[in-house]
């Protein structure tokens, strides 16, 4: 047995699990018969409840998608197939046929806040201004930092009537509505009743959401309730009561399952799945639109400008040993997306493991194991998305050492990674910590988010994600011309052009997708878990 997967199995005390009363404990006398629910979730802390959640995509599940609502929304109560773009707080959605950087959004009627003010187009303008305008009174900086990033494409925003509002993008975009989906509408009446404080906010958060928060104790927990006023009946909560416990550690985690702590959990420890199997517990995967993997710097000075070392580092991984060590609960990746995928397209270099290759590659660049290139990344402890992050990273570094690079991990808390992953390579986090690498995993569902805001030069910090800082022109065109282009079988062969150029140029390190594994405990009814790293608490009952 490996070492890492001894540690695993070792660390089995519940001391990080904060307390929290049984359920009976929690409902009032007069509803004895309140469906509460407890999920262990993978975070260092609930998530942002403001608006715009922090901590990655995987907290739109959280504080996210329960408390408020998009405009676009995402289609998440099939298992059996990928979902769409559905109507949510607009109803339908197009571009201008005589200028297609506008887009109408035609808003949804008779839908309220949770403190009872009416959602119109007052309050979508309101929403862009608060993340998108510094000159706003309500500005929110802690908001802005997480959503600017998803929404680069847009320039202008302006109230056309009550229940229409026009969105102008900097350039023709055709697949601008899947940037709407991270963008989530809070209520304009409840921050002025509650003294124009974002803080004060967080506490007493109103959405339109299927849930409301009851109440929340950061880096504990969150208690969401049932919205019985929803707009939309077909994603009324199946439970009353979801407890958000928070539990960063896989194996504290997996064990307040297996002794009743908690109901449902994300992310569970791997060498625990047979115990859970055998307990009754119901383990629940899907095809996941999710990658873990490297975004090297290409800056000046960085060694992964040599193309040899990229390569040489994707072939020094064993991906099975990878998905071994996660006891299944992954799949290699040998490129951002599945084969699978419509944008997989035909690369020529091959993502396998072959350490002679690799070693030959290193020897080229002047490296070997007794004189190894030495570098730093910057990875997360943990956190929803990033499955088993250290165990993973430091495995990756003990195979590279065998191939002759000496890997120094800099681990820190999943937000200070973002944050990272935002400023770029070039930003003061990186600089400082001297790292050449960031280990984000992330979601890949929709072309921007699979490639454009990683690869196009125009997606440089601030304006998006290319932390590489990749610039190259033939991949600036293939994607000017998909966002041109509004026929989706052309922009599908475009994107795999794309593809095939970051896999041949090895411009990251593939290591696995994620199957987003969750285990429902005997409590637990029903759950939908979608194919995407979103998903709806509305199903788990």
């Amino acid at each position: 047995m490996s070492p890492t997967r001894r540690a695993l199995l070792g660390a089995t005390g519940l001391a990080a699990l904060p307390a929290l009363p049984e359920p009976w404990a929690i409902r009032p006398a007069a509803a004895q018969a309140e469906r509460v629910l407890r999920y262990g979730i993978s975070m260092a802390d609930i998530p942002q409840t403001t608006g715009q959640p922090d901590r990655g995509a995987g907290a739109y599940q959280f504080t996210g998608y329960t408390l408020y609502d998009p405009l676009v929304a995402w289609e998440m109560d099939v298992a059996d197939r990928p979902g769409t773009l559905v109507p949510g707080l607009a109803t339908s959605w197009e571009a201008d046929p005589a200028d297609r950087r506008k887009w109408v959004f035609r808003l949804r009627s008779g839908v309220t806040f949770h403190d009872g003010s009416s959602f119109d187009a007052d309050a979508v303008i309101w929403n862009f201004d608060k993340v998108l305008n510094p000159q706003a009174p309500h500005f929110d900086n802690r908001q802005a930092a997480q959503v600017r990033p998803r929404l680069p494409s847009v320039a202008s925003w302006r109230k056309l009537d009550a229940m229409t509002v026009e969105v102008t993008t900097k350039t023709v975009d055709s697949i601008f509505p899947y940037q709407m989906l991270w963008f989530l509408i809070s209520s304009p009446a409840q921050y002025e009743k509650l003294g124009r404080s974002w803080e004060r906010f967080a506490e007493a958060p109103s959405g339109t959401g299927p849930f409301r928060l009851a109440k929340l104790t950061p880096r504990a927990s969150a208690e969401l309730v049932r919205n019985p006023g929803y707009w939309n009946p077909a994603r009324i909560p199946k439970a009353d009561r979801i407890i958000l416990v928070v539990a960063p550690d896989a194996v504290t985690r997996t064990n307040a399952l297996l002794t009743g702590q908690v109901d449902f959990i994300e992310t569970p420890a791997p060498d625990l799945v047979p115990r859970l199997k055998q307990s009754g517990m119901r383990l629940v995967e899907n095809v996941t639109p999710h990658v873990w993997n490297y975004h090297l710097s290409l800056l000046e000075g960085s060694p992964w400008r040599d193309i040899r070392l990229r390569k040489a580092a994707n072939l020094a991984i064993n991906r099975d040993e990878v998905v071994a060590l996660m006891n299944g609960l992954a799949r290699p990746a040998v490129g951002v997306v599945d084969p699978s995928s419509p944008w997989f397209g035909k690369p020529g270099f091959q993502v396998t493991y072959d350490m002679d290759a690799a070693r030959k590659l290193l020897a080229e660049a002047g490296f070997s194991k007794s004189s190894p290139l030495r570098t730093r990344f910057l990875v997360a402890t943990g956190g929803s998305g990033q499955m088993l992050s250290m165990p993973m990273n430091e495995y990756i570094q003990a195979s590279w050492r065998e191939a002759g690079i000496a890997l120094e991990l800099v681990p820190v808390e999943l937000e200070v990674l973002y944050t990272c992953w935002r400023q770029g390579a070039a930003g003061d986090l990186a600089r400082q910590n001297n790292v050449s690498a960031n280990n984000v995993a992330y979601v890949t569902s929709d072309p921007l988010y699979a490639l454009i805001r990683f690869f196009h030069s125009g997606q440089v910090s601030p304006t998006g994600v290319n932390w590489s800082h990749y610039r190259d022109p033939e991949t600036d065109r293939l994607i000017d011309t998909a966002l041109n282009t509004f026929d989706p079988a052309e922009v599908d062969r475009l994107m795999a052009r794309v593809h095939e150029r970051v896999v041949d140029q090895a411009l990251l390190v593939f290591v696995v997708h994620d199957t987003n594994p969750h285990v429902m405990g005997r409590a637990v009814r029903s759950y939908i878990q979608a194919q995407h790293w979103f998903q709806d608490l509305t199903t788990l009952g």
